[in-house]
């Protein structure tokens, strides 16, 4: 009752205002819907790269307060993606814990309650977008507002909004059928796998001890060939310290591997339908990372806002001792990036050791790290389950409310959830662990993007070819796709 008053009388006057993707009619074939896919991918890295008019030169020089966070909300500092999917992001997980807490109650079999929901979505995801906006604007982020002028600062936010709005249009686009998957997947994807290229293929040069560097891990290689002192330049590209090297994207790749490895493990429970003849008995799946990769994503958005709320406090109560056991930041000194970093306190013990050396040569905080990781990404992941509607319970209730049933047990729903939560509960405590695990793995072996990142990428893109092979299992062919 209380869900359907807050959406009839809340969210159902705004219906008729909210931008909106109409819903693709039939069928959308394979080749339209990789086209719009690209369509949108191509829309998003252009805002992307578009910087944000009215914005000082130097503004976004020194710290970016927000550097921890830009993976996961898919942002470039500066440009019209500032907000990236933030708003996106944050109104889907608090209308899904609203409603996974029984605050709000969704009947999902009413077509026009569902409309209302992903109304009321859009529409706290509008509100944060200006919100954040303005905040972002009146918090100093791109300088003072006597300097920056009152008509650029309002020129700032309109821009930031216009930008919201065409990310929740895009994300909507995906997911009314015209495209794959949805944008939020996509475009923390696609950062990811920008950084990964960039920093394997940057022509960009900087000054290392042995005379002029190249950025790019492979362009180093390449010109390590080319060197006299050929030893000492491979060496120098396979094992710098200040810049990415091909033993980073070695590890990248044997990540991206070990991940597509799990995602195959799984478990086929038999199951019928009650009006199929005898024999025609289907498998429901339940694969080791149950929970995808929403536990490192809750796991990523805690951590950045602890480093978030760390830095600033520190910059400004650095002697402060209750600020300084939240988290202790300086800058690298063997760096020409400003972008300040944990090196004590809280923040310090939930950050991932630079390499193995720097595990070994600080063992605590190695420990505390992982135990940290697994504990926190197997109790997210067992918690996501319950708040989400993908329990044991919502499953077994899913099933008979669609008449399927498990041969050799009771059709009722207490029966078929004791015998999922066998299956269910284990995938997602495991699974998390096993995320967590493969986090560490990543990120001690100093692969590109971080261990989070890549983790985040991998399953997104393992997502998108298991949609891709559903939708189509005859069309997979480069041939096909072309004709």
């Amino acid at each position: 009752m209380g869900g359907s008053w807050f959406l009839n009388t809340v969210v159902r006057p705004f219906m008729p205002i909210l931008p909106e993707v109409e819903q693709a009619k039939g069928k959308v074939a394979l080749k339209e819907k990789l086209m719009w896919t690209v369509v949108v991918l191509v829309v998003y890295l252009g805002c992307n790269q578009i910087p944000l008019y009215g914005l000082p030169l130097y503004s976004t020089d020194g710290s970016d307060p927000f550097y921890w966070m830009r993976k996961l909300m898919a942002s470039n500092r500066g440009s019209l993606m500032e907000l990236g999917i933030s708003p996106i992001v944050t109104s889907g997980l608090i209308m899904q814990l609203l409603v996974g807490a029984k605050l709000i109650e969704v009947n999902q079999a009413d077509k026009d309650e569902r409309t209302l929901y992903a109304g009321s979505q859009k529409l706290l995801g509008i509100v944060i977008t200006i919100v954040e906006a303005v905040a972002y604007v009146l918090s100093g982020m791109y300088g003072d507002i006597s300097v920056i002028g009152p008509i650029n600062a309002l020129l700032i936010i309109v821009q930031l909004i216009v930008a919201g709005l065409i990310v929740l249009c895009l994300d909507e686009m995906l997911q009314k059928g015209y495209g794959f998957g949805s944008g939020i997947s996509l475009f923390i994807a696609t950062n990811i796998c920008e950084t990964i290229v960039w920093q394997a293929l940057s022509p960009n040069q900087y000054s290392g001890p042995a005379g002029p560097e190249y950025e790019g891990a492979l362009i180093s290689l390449l010109a390590a060939v080319t060197r006299e002192d050929k030893i000492g330049a491979l060496q120098q590209a396979f094992f710098r310290s200040d810049a990415p090297n091909v033993t980073n994207l070695l590890a990248t790749v044997f990540v991206f591997l070990l991940v597509v490895f799990f995602q195959g493990f799984a478990v086929s429970i038999p199951v019928k339908h009650q009006k199929a003849g005898s024999g025609m008995t289907q498998s429901k799946q339940i694969r080791l990372f149950y929970t995808s990769n929403m536990p490192i994503i809750l796991l990523s958005a805690l951590i950045s806002n602890v480093y978030f709320i760390s830095q600033l406090m520190y910059k400004k109560f650095p002697n402060n001792m209750i600020v300084s056991l939240l988290g202790v930041w300086q800058a690298p000194e063997a760096s020409a990036s400003a972008q300040m970093r944990p090196v004590g306190g809280l923040a310090y013990f939930m950050s991932a050791p630079t390499s193995l050396s720097a595990a070994a040569m600080d063992p605590l905080h190695a420990l505390i790290y992982v135990a940290f990781m697994l504990t926190a990404c197997a109790l997210l992941s067992r918690t996501w389950i319950e708040v989400s509607g993908s329990s044991a319970y919502e499953q077994a209730k899913q099933m008979k409310e669609q008449e399927v049933f498990m041969p050799g047990f009771r059709n009722d729903v207490k029966t078929m959830k004791r015998h999922l939560d066998r299956y269910v509960t284990t995938a997602a405590s495991f699974g998390g662990f096993c995320i967590g695990a493969l986090t560490i793995v990543a990120d001690l072996l100093g692969a590109v993007g971080s261990g989070t990142g890549i983790l985040l990428a991998v399953t997104t893109i393992y997502e998108y070819y298991e949609q891709i092979k559903q939708e189509a299992p005859g069309e997979l062919s480069v041939a096909s796709i072309m004709k």
